[in-house]
């Protein structure tokens, strides 16, 4: 089970261009309108017409998310936990192959590493960890890297998200010791006590959720290890296609995997581009993305791929995708994927080694 925590060192930008699907801007607008506000304009500046937040063929992008939330509080960003109000909203069927995932979990901790792994399926905006010490379990929200005006209401929501799927894959719920925002809070916090259960504290160091871990290794109560694992592929094979680069993100990725065991420095990319380094970072900055980013899909996926499908010791896959020793690899595997590459393939093998075959 992953134990992400968040001090660890990494590098990471939110890319504000990952497609998601329509279900979180659905509930945003249909939260403008219970207040009065058309959802056309709830959705101005985005160039999505109402009809679309409820096709299930349409994509939108974080960044056109970003501007709902930002047109929803320009009309209502006064009202005590209105973020809390939203979040209340996220049940396990609006995520898709991600909530069937979570819900078919064996216990608690399967779920909570299935949710740190394809967070980005879950309408999260920054960073997503997990701690377990001093007799606490803690989701942590990292928002340093969410914009100011937004900060305190995408925190209450995910909070309030993360609350929900606790109650949906526990039928009684899972007993909050308790929550704490990084911004200040409003003089009214009764929806905050209805949600949560407990008085939450504002001004903290961190937004975080604090539970008992006696509740991480209990079994759920639909649990399926047939269907997690599948749902699991689908969320796999969802964010390749969402991750698919295209401009010059795209091209110094290839550049990347063509030659993964000799990993090209971003001055010998820029060289390759016929462009200044400094240029080749502005562009990709453009583009939401780093140079630094875009190595560590590459290497993620590549070290994924090597692990599930081939039999590379550790040492073998660390050089293959250009590390100096194991050691740095084996960190970094650590914080991709919140466990080391030997238990990761243990993991895959238990996995295959259950799932039945389809004749």
């Amino acid at each position: 089970m992953p134990r992400r925590t968040v001090n660890e060192d990494y590098s990471y930008m939110f890319d504000w261009d990952l497609v998601r699907n329509t279900s979180s801007v659905h509930v945003m607008t249909r939260l403008a309108e219970e207040r009065g506000m058309a959802s056309a304009a709830c959705l101005t500046g985005t160039g999505l017409p109402p009809e679309s937040v409820i096709d299930p063929n349409t994509e939108v992008t974080a960044r056109q998310e970003l501007t709902v939330v930002r047109n929803l509080l320009a009309r209502f960003g006064t009202e005590p936990g209105l973020g809390v109000e939203a979040g209340s909203r996220y049940h396990i069927s609006l995520y898709g192959p991600f909530g069937l995932a979570l819900l078919s979990s064996r216990t608690l901790r399967d779920a909570v590493g299935v949710a740190l792994n394809y967070v980005e399926l879950a309408f999260v905006f920054g960073q997503l960890n997990f701690e377990e010490s001093g007799g606490e379990a803690r989701i942590v929200y990292d928002d340093r890297d969410v914009p100011a005006d937004v900060r305190a209401f995408l925190a209450e929501r995910v909070m309030t998200g993360a609350q929900m799927i606790g109650q949906e894959v526990f039928s009684a719920g899972i007993p909050i010791h308790r929550v704490a925002f990084r911004h200040h809070g409003p003089a009214d916090t009764s929806r905050y006590r209805t949600v949560f259960g407990v008085e939450p504290s504002f001004g903290a160091d961190r937004n975080e959720l604090a539970f008992d871990p006696a509740y991480l290794d209990m079994p759920l109560p639909q649990a399926n290890e047939w269907a997690r694992s599948t749902c699991e592929q689908m969320c796999r094979e969802l964010l390749t296609r969402r991750h698919a680069r295209t401009g010059i993100a795209g091209t110094v990725r290839d550049l990347l995997v063509r030659t993964p065991g000799l990993v090209p420095d971003q001055t010998t990319v820029a060289a390759a581009l016929f462009i200044s380094p400094r240029t080749l970072s502005r562009r990709l900055a453009e583009e939401g993305t780093t140079f630094r980013g875009l190595l560590d899909e590459v290497r993620q996926a590549l070290s994924e791929e090597l692990l599930d499908r081939t039999d590379m010791t550790t040492e073998q896959v660390s050089a293959r995708l250009g590390y100096a020793e194991a050691a740095s690899f084996i960190r970094a595997f650590r914080r991709w994927n919140g466990c080391p590459p030997q238990e990761y393939r243990t993991r895959v093998l238990r996995r295959t080694a259950r799932e039945p075959e389809l004749v």
